[in-house]
């Protein structure tokens, strides 16, 4: 029996058993037709999938193709194949590049699923794109499209915001600093106004200095306490950098709320007593170590003293710290005995001595000085 042309063709549209955005013109006098009836009228769903498949792979350049790799993802999705849903996504995204929500969902399970920082790095572009391409695309002049057109715009806008949640979210997951630094850059470059650049701020500023790039970490935290002043850790970075200038003011403003920070903050859920101590602790000695040696690059002697001496108790485990704690210690302490309180040269001696105790760049200098003090005031 002969098929005639109008007898052979049907159309799959959004409404169909998948109800999916792409349509396909079904010629059963073809072979790919046949195949693509057969998906159509198939109710099984794992025959439904063996026979998308069969067509992916044996016509992935015909004009189905498209709407094939549409239901594909579909069904890679609801049986939870991340894999083959994402590699089907790649196909369908280089035919069709603004299927905004297939894109979605090859970032979602790339974040959710994979949890890779390679692949969410990927696909935010690509999700992105598409976003942008719909979202750009002009209003229809029928007025029966408008309500479709504006539902797929707002859509398209709030994936493009997911797609700025999807790099900080993987940024804050990864324990890799090189990945935090790719996510956040690619966040910044995406959308430098967007809200969560602030959240992520932290996590690139700890993931240059554990890299070595202190000068991206001080940018960063310049940028984030212009607007946010709740971290202890990025004020300190900032207040180093005036330290080096010598702005004893800015030096004292910032490490002054740094102290604050870690004597008002409620400990996290999760952090034991001991740990939130040593970190409060830390973040005291550091800040009042920054600010007595930026007194004693003044030979403001008397604030030197008191500001290391409450720096001691947080910067033992730093030798090198310590050391400079030390070594500025005993050179202030000298100098105040100098100006008439005497009773804190066996003080200058004692932290020199200390120091000399620690292998580096003061140990003769501080033994040298030792030696000195208590030759000069007769100290045994």
């Amino acid at each position: 029996m002969k098929i005639t042309a109008a007898a052979a063709i049907f159309l799959v549209t959004v409404g169909s058993v998948f109800a999916q955005r792409h349509r396909v013109i079904i010629d059963i006098a073809t072979p790919e037709g046949q195949v693509l009836k057969q998906i159509e009228q198939e109710s099984d769903e794992a025959r439904k999938l063996a026979l998308l498949e069969q067509f992916a792979a044996q016509y992935p350049k015909q004009e189905g193709a498209v709407w094939v790799y549409e239901q594909l993802v579909a069904a890679y999705d609801k049986a939870s194949q991340p894999d083959k849903l994402l590699a089907t996504g790649e196909k369908l995204l280089a035919l069709d590049p603004t299927d905004v929500e297939d894109a979605h969902t090859c970032l979602k399970v790339a974040l959710e699923s994979k949890r890779d920082p390679d692949l969410v790095l990927k696909w935010a572009v690509v999700t992105s794109e598409a976003a942008r391409k719909v979202a750009q695309t002009p209003k229809p002049a029928e007025a029966d499209q408008v309500e479709d057109w504006t539902r797929r715009v707002d859509f398209a806008k709030q994936v493009d915001i997911y797609t700025e949640y999807a790099l900080y979210a993987m940024a804050i997951q990864t324990p890799d600093p090189q990945k935090k630094i790719l996510l956040g850059d690619a966040l910044e470059r995406r959308n430098p106004q967007s809200q969560y650049i602030t959240q992520v701020a932290e996590q690139r500023f700890l993931a240059y200095a554990r890299t070595g790039d202190n000068a991206k970490a001080l940018a960063i935290a310049e940028k984030t306490i212009e607007k946010d002043q709740s971290n202890a850790e990025m004020l300190l970075a900032v207040a180093d950098g005036y330290r080096a200038k010598k702005q004893a003011d800015k030096v004292a403003e910032l490490t002054g709320k740094a102290i604050q920070i870690a004597a008002s903050k409620p400990k996290p859920e999760g952090v034991s007593d001991a740990d939130w101590n040593a970190w409060k602790t830390q973040i005291t000695g550091r800040a009042n170590y920054l600010l007595g040696l930026t007194y004693a690059a003044l030979e403001n002697w008397p604030q030197t003293d008191q500001a290391l001496r409450s720096a001691l108790p947080g910067v033992g485990n730093s030798p090198d710290m310590k050391a400079e704690t030390l070594f500025y210690l005993g050179v202030a302490d000298y100098r105040i005995a100098e100006g008439g309180k005497a009773e804190l040269a066996r003080d200058a001696v004692n932290f020199s001595e200390q120091c000399a105790a620690i292998p580096g760049p003061y140990q003769e200098r501080a033994r040298a000085n030792a030696k000195a003090i208590r030759t000069k005031y007769k100290i045994r």
